[in-house]
């Protein structure tokens, strides 16, 4: 709802063109906390339907995303510049995101008993995860609908209700998504928009009424989120930035290796925090790997098969890390400082980076990518884990067995083995990082969790007799039984 005490507005512009696509209200902190009450009072009436009617109503919402995934697209690609396919795509995926959520939540949070061992056979031991109240969702730009709704499906199915404030570039998404919501669920106000600028995702990270923030941005704004946070210890779920790498064996589909490798960094413009950013290839196919590579990166069209970066300013950190690269020696294979001309950045691959340089330790977020030749797979882990991003990453090899090993010492929370970014279309996975990439889950049954908080609960079916422990009443004998029972079930035994 956008309805509040605001004062001022604000327009979201088409950045391919400039054109203002929509003017919204800047939130203050007023609104913000007369929206979180109206979520606290309709948290406690859509925690009250249950699961199946829950359930019933987000697969209701989920046909009227189908309905309007044209109107969506279209939207996403006004303020965002991306291709409309690539709207599209996203806008798929989060309805295959919601369809998910709406018909687990039951098994993953419903009430469940669980063994009390043998000291607690006496016991009937239930465990449950209920809502937290009142979520606030503070998204992104670059993916306006998948990635926010990573966490807003997740929440409504676990029984919050949602107020979620979109980046000021993309805020008509936001808006969209939460009116069609309202034809679904009309008789509470369970998912919420506040819009403006940085003050009032402040205002509702620091709001007490909130049971939880779900972030997605950049590392350095995720610090002030958490700061915002800590005065009334809200939790909080970080999804950063990424600088995730490509690693080609030698064994390897060179050519559907450069295929994912291209498409990982240039898609979105390289506005993706999961995009390939460095790749490390064995020496073995390396130059192979960069015929294969440069020859797909010199037919790929910026303002044809990807849009304009949408952040204005981020344009100089993408001139700038090349500059840097191409000054400490690095070579520009395809485009070069040349292909940054605001709105657009054409391709730029570069070879022998250092890997001190800007270009390979700090998120670059555009249509770039760094290769480098290496002895090994095991040097391009090495290298691979030296950054302080660990958000997701791509092992190619033609050795399963041998890729899977190599996946899970990567240090990245996702990893996609002979594809590229594949972890994020499949709902059951949890998507997240460690690492400056931040901490927490969406997505599968851990993003479930990630939006109720767990519930104990031991039922004592029948006193032990003998073994009066919690009591004041108890005996000696009573601890001599226990200390018996309790050497013999663990007490050191022959193997």
């Amino acid at each position: 709802m956008t309805t509040a005490t605001e004062q001022a507005a604000f327009d979201s512009l088409n950045p391919a063109t400039g054109a203002v696509v929509g003017t919204h209200p800047r939130h203050d902190a007023e609104a913000v906390q007369a929206a979180v009450r109206r979520a606290g009072e309709a948290a406690r009436w859509w925690a009250g339907l249950g699961f199946d009617a829950r359930k019933r109503r987000l697969l209701d919402y989920k046909a009227v995303l189908v309905a309007n995934l044209g109107r969506i697209a279209a939207l996403v690609r006004k303020e965002t510049g991306k291709p409309i396919g690539d709207a599209t795509l996203e806008t798929v995926l989060t309805i295959t995101h919601l369809d998910w959520a709406a018909r687990n939540a039951r098994k993953v949070l419903g009430p469940r008993r669980v063994s009390p061992g043998l000291l607690g056979a006496n016991l009937a031991a239930t465990l449950q995860y209920l809502p937290l109240g009142v979520v606030g969702v503070i998204g992104p730009w670059n993916y306006p609908v998948f990635t926010p709704m990573g966490s807003i499906s997740y929440a409504l199915a676990a029984g919050n209700a949602v107020v979620f404030k979109p980046s000021e570039l993309t805020p008509g998404v936001g808006v969209l998504l939460a009116e069609l919501f309202r034809r679904c669920v009309p008789e509470r106000e369970v998912f919420q928009v506040v819009t403006g600028l940085g003050e009032t995702g402040a205002a509702l990270a620091g709001d007490p009424g909130v049971g939880k923030i779900a972030f997605t941005g950049s590392t350095a704004t995720a610090k002030r989120v958490m700061a915002a946070c800590a005065a009334n210890l809200t939790p909080m779920v970080a999804e950063c930035g990424g600088k995730d790498a490509l690693i080609v064996d030698a064994d390897a589909d060179v050519a559907a290796a450069a295929d994912a490798a291209l498409w990982g960094a240039m898609s979105n413009a390289g506005q993706t925090c999961v995009g390939v950013e460095r790749v490390y290839v064995v020496e073995r196919v390396y130059d192979a790997f960069m015929r294969e590579l440069t020859e797909r990166a010199r037919a790929v069209r910026a303002g044809e098969d990807y849009g304009p970066i949408t952040m204005p300013a981020q344009t100089e950190v993408i001139r700038r890390h090349v500059g840097d690269a191409l000054a400490e020696g690095a070579t520009a294979v395809v485009g070069g400082t040349e292909s940054v001309r605001p709105p657009y950045v054409d391709p730029v691959v570069l070879t022998d980076v250092p890997e001190d340089s800007s270009a390979v330790r700090e998120e670059t977020f555009g249509p770039t990518i760094t290769v480098r030749k290496v002895a090994s797979a095991e040097e391009a882990m090495e290298k691979t884990n030296a950054v302080s991003y660990g958000l997701g990453g791509t092992i190619f090899s033609g050795d399963a067995r041998r890729a899977t090993e190599l996946a899970r010492t990567m240090l990245s929370g996702m990893t996609a083995i002979n594809s590229v970014i594949s972890f994020a279309g499949v709902p059951s996975l949890p998507f997240g990082g460690v690492g400056d990439s931040g901490f927490g889950r969406i997505h599968g049954a851990d993003g479930l969790r990630e939006f109720a908080r767990p519930k104990s609960i031991a039922r004592q079916r029948f006193p032990l007799p003998g073994m009066t422990i919690t009591s004041f009443s108890r005996t000696p004998a009573d601890m001599e039984r226990l200390v018996k029972l309790i050497t013999f079930l663990h007490g050191r035994r022959k193997r």
